[in-house]
């Protein structure tokens, strides 16, 4: 009897340590911020009214500003969209990581062509990065998050290994291919690995009017009016999983397509900024041409931005009545710089999309120069935030899965090239500082640049066989005008001793810049 009570009594305590454990880790889980990652495209850094644009109106971006964290010193892994996303979902900077260039895998066959993608599946999207990448998503999921992706992939064509949800994401609706992306009125989508079809009619990216309209004409364009917006469906299926999941910490993943172009938005923005900038030149061609043709180019483009931030303002609503808001890490930044002026109508000249930087061609997307890399980025966090507040740390994509690995405590020892950000964010601790960032980037005749402190080394055009290293001192010359390299022939010596450590060779032959392997 005895031994009885005695095994009684073990049983009774193993159970209430058992229950108190599963409690503490229910406890734990529902303490785990939610966290939700906007990604804008093609978002220069002065495009928003908090970082200085007068001309479009942002009103829910900047406060989320108001309500949190601005970043004046945030940049993204690439200065074009493949390499950039990959960056960020990797945590690797562009000397390691796989995917360095937009790869649209031309040896499958005519990838170029709309209707032929449509006939076979297995000419959509790019390149695939390797089966055994690392991602955020797969790291957060093994921290019991649940994780979401909507929007553009571009990172691994259907029927591959590389799609969303065999990288980690439970759930995936929007463009599996960037070229797809070209439209915001396609004839389907990706719902996770199937075709999610729209009631549009089939107008190839890049097509022109068609029509011998008067260009002055809206009729001239209503083609390009379809019924299915690709931004609206993709804002709703993402309020459909956050709805589902929000009993449970999630990672939501949102790469709009916005304000790439094509010029393409709800008809009300745009005729709400019609009626503000007044008549303008339109974005003309019959046939085909450089993305879509548009009545009122600058109109549609803040329309563009508009539409996306009117979107960020309903899920803020959202979050906020389902008492999710105190607990939520929202960052809003963008993949890279503006298009160059006049690339298919956006005009960043007009708008000053790089804001403090250049505008020109050279020196935004696509380009390794400040209006092409740094980017806008906001944080709220009501539980961990201050309001209102400002950082000047240096940070860069890669930075962003180190820091979501500290925020969801993810145990790995996934090594990245980044250092969190938990602690600028916070203020908990003092904030572990870069040495330096490195870009590497395979496009535009091949690209390096170092960020070190105030210094700025950029070499360009290598693949043309260009020596010459560009110096600026960013504290003093922001747009990069002034190269100083002459004056300072030590920090050459560095700059290369810094390629040497952080280049590696890639696998795929396309990204290789030859000058680099011989450092």
């Amino acid at each position: 009897m005895k031994a009885f009570r005695i095994l009684t009594t073990l049983i009774i305590l193993i159970s209430l340590v058992s229950c108190s454990s599963k409690k503490q880790s229910e406890e734990e889980k529902n303490q785990k911020p939610n966290i939700i990652y906007i990604l804008a495209d093609d978002l220069g850094y002065g495009d928003l009214g908090v970082y200085g644009q007068t001309k479009i109106e942002t009103p829910n971006i900047d406060a989320l500003a108001k309500g949190g964290m601005l970043f004046t010193q945030h940049y993204t892994g690439a200065p074009v969209c493949a390499p950039a996303r990959a960056s960020l979902l990797t945590g690797k900077h562009g000397g390691s990581v796989s995917i360095r260039g937009n790869d649209e895998w031309a040896e499958r066959g005519d990838v170029w062509s709309y209707t032929a993608m449509l006939r076979d599946s297995t000419l959509e999207g790019q390149r695939p990065m390797p089966k055994n990448t690392t991602t955020i998503s797969q790291l957060l999921k093994s921290a019991n998050y649940k994780t979401g992706i909507v929007g553009k992939w571009g990172l691994g064509a259907p029927q591959t290994q590389s799609i969303p949800t065999e990288m980690g994401f439970d759930y995936f609706f929007g463009y599996n291919c960037q070229r797809q992306a070209h439209t915001y009125a396609p004839v389907h989508l990706y719902e996770n690995d199937h075709r999610f079809h729209l009631k549009n009619d089939t107008i190839a990216p890049h097509e022109g009017t068609g029509n011998d309209g008067n260009p002055l004409d809206e009729k001239t364009y209503e083609k390009f009016y379809q019924p299915d917006y690709s931004p609206t469906l993709i804002f709703d299926k993402m309020m459909g999983f956050i709805e589902k999941n929000k009993k449970e910490p999630f990672f939501m993943y949102w790469a709009s397509p916005i304000p790439h172009v094509p010029l393409q938005a709800p008809k009300k923005w745009v005729d709400y900024y019609v009626k503000k900038f007044g008549d303008e030149k339109p974005y003309y061609h019959k046939n085909k041409g450089s993305y879509f043709p548009a009545r009122n180019p600058r109109a549609t483009y803040a329309a563009m931005v508009s539409y996306l931030d009117e979107n960020v303002g309903k899920l803020v609503t959202y979050l906020k009545k389902e008492g999710l808001y105190e607990n939520t890490l929202i960052i809003f930044t963008s993949d890279n710089g503006p298009a160059s002026p006049g690339d298919g109508g956006a005009d960043s000249e007009w708008f000053n999309s790089s804001g403090i930087f250049k505008n020109n061609y050279g020196r935004v997307k696509g380009f390794t120069y400040e209006g092409g890399i740094r980017v806008p980025m906001i944080a709220t966090w009501p539980a961990k935030i201050e309001a209102g507040s400002k950082s000047n740390h240096i940070s860069a994509f890669y930075d962003v899965l180190p820091t979501f690995n500290e925020i969801a405590n993810v145990k790995n020892d996934y090594e990245s090239d980044g250092i969190s950000f938990y602690n600028a964010l916070t203020n908990e601790n003092k904030q572990e500082a870069h040495e330096y960032l490195y870009w590497e980037f395979a496009g535009y005749k091949g690209q390096v640049a170092v960020r070190m402190g105030k210094w700025k080394m950029v070499w360009k055009n290598i693949k043309t066989g260009n020596k010459e290293v560009e110096l600026y001192d960013l504290d003093i010359d922001i747009q990069e005008q002034n190269n100083v390299m002459e004056q300072h022939p030590e920090l050459l010596e560095k700059f290369f001793e810094i390629i040497k450590k952080e280049h590696t060779t890639p696998e795929n032959s396309s990204f290789i810049i030859e000058a680099l392997e011989t450092i």
